[in-house]
């Protein structure tokens, strides 16, 4: 298990990786039938057409993928990965095949003058593929706890 850091041990400028997690075909289709049933997210043929030119996975898949790789200890944070406002972008697809990695800074530390038990981290996570490509990039505001 990977040690749990609290609002004291963070500092602005530290960095973490998550582990990587391979994009497939049936996976995309999938969480796009339930979520996202749009047909360049669905089916090759469809996708030849659209502005994406093949299939390409959900923004919101890549997003689901990266919070799963920040819990899984791409962002160790004592008490969860819990958001507070952000802002998310996606400069380009995620493809069948990709292989996400997160890589993450903290960019800001506000200590709570009114809850003195936490405070709020900003934390800028980029998704990348196997190419080192930006696939996502999410800039978090999250609670942490202190000690």
């Amino acid at each position: 298990m990977t040690t749990r850091l609290y609002l004291e041990d963070l500092s602005v400028g530290q960095r973490f990786e998550s582990a990587r997690h391979l994009m497939t075909v049936e996976e995309i289709k999938r969480f796009a039938a339930a979520y996202d049933p749009q047909p360049f997210h669905l089916d090759e043929e469809a996708a030849k057409n659209s502005l994406f030119g093949s299939l390409a996975a959900s923004g919101w898949h890549t997003g689901a993928v990266t919070m799963r790789l920040l819990v899984e200890g791409g962002a160790p944070i004592a008490g969860g990965v819990i958001g507070a406002g952000g802002e998310i972008v996606w400069p380009r697809p995620t493809r069948p095949g990709d292989e996400l990695q997160v890589f993450s800074e903290i960019i800001e530390i506000k200590p709570s003058r009114s809850k003195p038990d936490r405070g709020i981290v900003t934390v800028r996570s980029e998704t990348r593929n196997q190419r080192g490509e930006v696939v996502q990039v999410l800039t978090s505001k999250l609670v942490v706890p202190r000690r």
